[in-house]
């Protein structure tokens, strides 16, 4: 028997975020695209905003509020942060059914504490965290009716580093390097990303443990080794529109572990799962190859002069790194097939 199709709203339709949810909800085989809402720009037809969502050009935006949101079986939040809180507890008290998906911040993180030190202002709570690839998360997910989508940069570092931990083939001091595309500051005018500041240039920024998704890489991590793992994260900002490139490294537990026995691990960790893809020996991860699509690509290797574990990942920060796992985790809380709307296939070059 044929279900009804899901009404779906996507809060913050004309940013980036809000875009790609819209590119995969197109080809969602069992939803049907309700309210499309933008702050500041409620009132304009989608079209001039998205010109590439063809299909939903004559639709006009309507203001983000809870009249507008309420009725649909998901709503889908891709909201500056800190604005998800308010939205979403009107949400639910209007109805305790709807499926809400937050792509910003808000509920991600669990300790308040870090809220507060890389965020600032009050809590908004902790949610089922949308990283189904982590040990335990996709039966907590299954079912739900609320979903904190992971940041971009924890997703591909935390799947980078994860089988290396959890199996405590390193000791928890990681490092991270992380080469991002410009759209992951958002679709709003910044001076530091005109093109003629971006073109032919690369520049780190959030240096020294002070960049947001630093605690939830620790949150990720952590309960993988039985303990406190230490993160040293520094994100880089690349000529690039889309992806997202993470260098990960931390000392080897063993140091006569092979590359090929981490090698080995790795593919053992992530022979079942539908979007993780561990590269063959020697065939490193490339942004392009991830572009457009829910997969991250993962290889692994041993530097044995320097007795550390080195692995790269790569993954598209709007697709798998928000937008995609939004629908991934929509479609475990709905209990839909996890892969419906998503595609392990990239774009390139």
């Amino acid at each position: 028997m044929h279900m009804t199709r899901r009404r779906v709203a996507v809060a913050g339709a004309s940013g980036y975020a809000g875009g790609e949810l819209l590119r995969l909800l197109l080809d969602h085989p069992e939803v049907e695209i309700g309210a499309l809402t933008g702050a500041s720009n409620a009132g304009q037809p989608l079209g001039a905003l998205q010109p590439h969502l063809v299909p939903l050009a004559d639709r006009v935006l309507e203001p983000t509020d809870v009249e507008t949101l309420a009725g649909h079986d998901v709503v889908f939040l891709a909201l500056p942060h800190g604005q998800s809180g308010a939205i979403a507890e009107a949400l639910s008290e209007r109805d305790p059914s709807v499926v809400v998906v937050d792509c910003g911040a808000d509920f991600r993180l669990s300790d308040a504490g870090a809220w507060t030190a890389f965020y600032g202002g009050e809590h908004a709570g902790t949610w089922p965290y949308g990283l189904p690839e982590l040990p335990g998360q996709r039966e907590r997910l299954r079912g739900t009716t609320r979903v904190a989508v992971p940041g971009c940069y924890p997703t591909v570092s935390t799947l980078t580093l994860a089988p290396a931990v959890a199996a405590g083939l390193v000791r928890p001091e990681v490092v991270v390097v992380a080469a991002s595309g410009t759209s992951g500051a958002g679709k709003a005018a910044k001076p530091h990303l005109l093109g003629s500041e971006i073109m032919g240039n690369a520049s780190a920024y959030g240096v020294g443990g002070t960049h947001r998704h630093t605690p939830e890489i620790v949150q990720n991590l952590s309960p993988l080794a039985g303990g406190e793992v230490a993160v040293s994260f520094t994100p880089l900002l690349v000529p690039m529109a889309r992806g997202i490139l993470a260098t990960c490294s931390a000392p080897l537990a063993d140091p006569g572990l092979s590359g090929e026995q981490a090698h080995e691990v790795y593919a053992a960790a992530y022979a079942d799962e539908p979007f993780v893809h561990v590269l063959p020996p020697g065939q490193w991860p490339q942004t392009q190859s991830v572009m457009g699509s829910n997969a991250v690509h993962v290889q692994v290797t041993v530097d044995p002069a320097a007795g550390r574990l080195v692995a790269v990942g790569a993954v598209d920060n709007l697709a798998k790194g928000t937008a995609g796992a939004a629908v991934q985790c929509m479609n475990l809380a709905l209990g839909l097939d996890e892969g419906l709307g998503l595609t392990t296939v990239g774009v390139a070059p």
